[in-house]
């Protein structure tokens, strides 16, 4: 691993003579993952990984606030007693993950890609890296964006009436003080997605009383989250229950979610009624826990073992559905007359969404916009040569889908060497027959909010949204990959390739 301390770039590749042949922008889950599949399906591969902070780990290095959980990688066995890991935890697996395979020596700290432009001359990505204030130029063959889709720079505005006149403490998720003590603390958590959710067990730790204030509810169903070694675990050799449970934690989620799409009215009673039973007998659910818009409209939240329904049954948590009229000096008042007193008020009102790293992309020069362009595979980008955006599913685990992307990744790669390419290039059909939708088929509000700047998905063929890992990885291994591309060798275009 090397950072901005260095005195130079390693030369021996990455030059306009000697392009690498891959870089990756952003050392987290995307990055470090198809780092791993390109040395063990391509050994031999020139490749680097450019990451903007100083540390490796991207979403769960950047996210500090308690609970944050995550999954792990297909190819390194997740060995902790609980599936359903902590911030900490998969930053630690992350890291070990990188060096013991080597691909941490292929990082580069603190640098941040500010600019990349393709030469249809020259076949190439010309890169423009800060690191330690110096401007290096970089270049290569292809470039893989594994730079998540959360704005690390910027959070999503909160329209919160007269938030400024707030005498204490405001702190938005995405920027948590790691030295923030609520310990005796009124906190009141504005919002009712999954990153409340996850918060308010933890915080009803310490504070004095945690209050929930959402505009209207989420789904929030429990999953088993178990702190000790399974039965399968006791029985059988760990490696294996380990695949055995990630098998179950890959089929349990896509099951679930034709269930609810197929029979939404059962889905929704069901979940209510779970909720309902974790709850204190006379708990308003009809108020806080029956969501206007069904399962997976918006992504459902989890709560490990019950730990949001445990903290309201234990008094340290409550729930209240209302709107506000008003943030004063020492809490807020709602629409309907209620005062909160409040010591802390955390925004947890949705995160900002940016693909791309804030990367300035051209091609010959001349600006490329991704929110106007239509995705491919939900990999490659419409009208961008040899670039592929590592983006996870919204409904499923994020390191599926970025796997399931760079095993894509190498299968392209892998035609383009066999049939001598230097450049693909996804094209819409010239009869304009494609539709553009929402990439996203959510109407959380910060995916809404975030529509003008996201490329869109088509109706048919490539540009299609992704299914589900398993019809995902079918089609990389066995579909037509060449449906939509332009192939060119050189400057000529080369048609009739299959690969």
């Amino acid at each position: 691993m090397s950072d901005a301390s260095d005195a130079e770039f390693k030369r021996g590749s990455g030059t306009d003579s000697d392009p690498f042949d891959i870089v990756i922008v952003g050392a987290g889950i995307s990055g470090v993952n198809t780092a791993y599949r390109i040395q063990t399906q391509l050994p031999g591969t020139r490749y680097t990984i450019f990451e903007a902070r100083d540390a490796i780990g991207g979403t769960w290095d950047f996210f500090k606030y308690p609970g944050l959980r995550s999954d792990g990688f297909s190819w390194r066995p997740w060995l902790e007693k609980t599936p359903i890991a902590t911030a900490g935890s998969i930053l630690r697996y992350l890291r070990l993950s990188a060096a013991d395979t080597g691909i941490e020596s292929h990082i580069w700290l603190g640098s941040r890609v500010k600019s990349a432009n393709w030469s249809m001359k020259s076949q190439a990505w010309e890169m423009t890296v800060i690191s330690n204030n110096r401007v290096e130029r970089v270049w290569t063959r292809f470039l893989v964006l594994g730079t998540g889709y959360y704005d690390y720079e910027e959070a999503l505005p909160a329209a919160i009436p007269n938030l400024n006149s707030f005498a204490g403490l405001v702190v938005h998720p995405q920027f948590w003080p790691e030295d923030l003590d609520y310990t005796d603390k009124k906190v009141v958590c504005i919002g009712s997605g999954a990153t409340a959710i996850t918060l308010i067990p933890v915080l009803a730790e310490k504070a004095a009383n945690v209050t929930m204030l959402q505009r209207s509810p989420s789904y929030i169903v429990s999953l088993p989250n178990p702190t000790s070694a399974s039965f399968l675990q006791r029985c059988i050799p760990e490696r294996i229950a380990y695949r055995l449970n990630r098998l179950y934690f890959m089929i349990f989620p896509i099951l679930f979610y034709y269930f609810c799409r197929m029979f939404p009215v059962v889905s929704r009673n069901m979940i209510r009624k779970d909720a309902a039973n974790q709850s204190p007998g006379n708990y308003p659910m009809d108020t806080n826990f029956a969501p206007r818009y069904n399962p997976f409209d918006q992504r459902l939240c989890s709560a490990p073992n019950g730990d949001f329904y445990a903290a309201i049954r234990n008094g340290g948590a409550k729930v209240v559905t209302d709107s506000i009229e008003q943030v004063v000096e020492d809490g807020i008042i709602l629409k309907n007359g209620t005062n909160f007193d409040a010591d802390i008020i955390i925004t947890a009102t949705g995160l900002k969404l940016r693909l791309g790293g804030n990367v300035n992309i051209t091609v010959d020069g001349q600006p490329y916009s991704i929110a106007d362009k239509l995705t491919w595979q939900n990999a490659m980008l419409q009208d961008l040569p040899n670039t592929v955006l590592v983006m996870g599913y919204t409904m499923a685990s994020w390191t599926l889908g970025a796997d399931a992307t760079a095993f894509l990744l190498c299968r392209l790669l892998k035609g383009m060497r066999k049939h001598r390419l230097t450049c693909i290039v996804p094209r819409l059909p010239g009869d304009k027959s494609v539709q553009a939708y929402p990439l996203m088929a959510l109407s959380s509000t910060y995916v809404l909010a975030a529509a003008e700047v996201l490329p869109k998905a088509g109706d048919k063929g490539p540009w299609r949204r992704r299914m589900n890992y398993f019809t995902d990885m079918f089609k990389v291994n066995y579909g037509d990959m060449t449906e939509g591309l332009e192939s060119y060798q050189g400057d000529f275009a080369v048609t009739g390739v299959k690969f």
